[in-house]
């Protein structure tokens, strides 16, 4: 394994406009936007190939720094370095090219296109990184377990079938970094440990830098490292 990071976050803060900040007397003035802090000086690094958890409560801020180290959302301070390219130099477009290079993405709601089969899913997400063909996409399907549902669409698939045909859609344009945002969050009990098993199956053997969000603890639990945030802070980078 590497040592250099492939994802690094310096002092970075994220704010956000909440509306007019209050005078002294309770009034709200004009030209005075008050400000919410949602993170505060994060610092962290994650080296290629680690697996590595950010838990927290809701509302802590894990979401919102899973987005910002994937350049989906810009930091309003701080320095972010994603596979080698600092992310506060690049505009929504550069940030754009970046996740389509490197980055893979699951989330908890599937995010299928629902007119669409799941082999047409996985072609879309390929033709737009520029990668693959049908017999990748037909390969990874078959490799999560859909080879006899690859041409249903999201409705006629169970939610667990779903996040199959999302993470053949992730895996399949080879990045070199799956973010996950809470995978199994949409999922009863038993189809989301089955998930989280496939996940890391396929992760391992791609060997790819996994960061995923996630409340569950015994998930947490299965990567090298956890990141804990409370409040905006990082307070655990065990």
């Amino acid at each position: 394994m590497s040592s250099q990071p492939l994802i690094s976050a310096k002092n970075v803060f994220k704010t956000v406009a909440t509306g007019h900040a209050l005078s002294a007397d309770g009034r709200g003035e004009k030209n005075a936007a008050a400000e919410l802090s949602i993170l505060h000086d994060i610092n962290l690094a994650i080296k290629p190939g680690e697996s590595v958890a950010i838990v927290g409560a809701s509302g802590s801020g894990k979401t919102t720094l899973l987005g910002l180290l994937a350049g989906l959302d810009a930091a309003s301070a701080g320095t972010i370095m994603l596979c080698g390219s600092e992310l506060n130099t690049l505009d929504e477009d550069g940030r754009a090219a970046l996740r389509k290079q490197h980055v893979g993405f699951v989330f908890q709601s599937f995010l299928l296109v629902p007119t669409f089969t799941a082999l047409e899913n996985v072609m879309l997400a390929l033709s737009v990184n520029g990668r693959g063909d049908t017999d990748t996409a037909r390969d990874w399907l078959t490799r999560v377990g859909l080879a006899e549902r690859m041409h249903h669409t999201p409705r006629q698939l169970s939610g667990g079938e779903q996040q199959r045909v999302a993470l053949a859609r992730a895996f399949a344009g080879n990045p070199s970094i799956l973010f996950a945002d809470e995978p199994t969050g949409n999922l009863d009990s038993k189809t989301g440990s089955q998930i989280i098993d496939l996940l890391f199956a396929l992760n391992a053997d791609a060997a790819t830098t996994l960061v995923l969000v996630t409340h569950d603890e015994k998930l947490a639990a299965r990567c090298e490292r956890q990141l804990r945030i409370d409040s905006g802070r990082l307070v655990d980078a065990s």
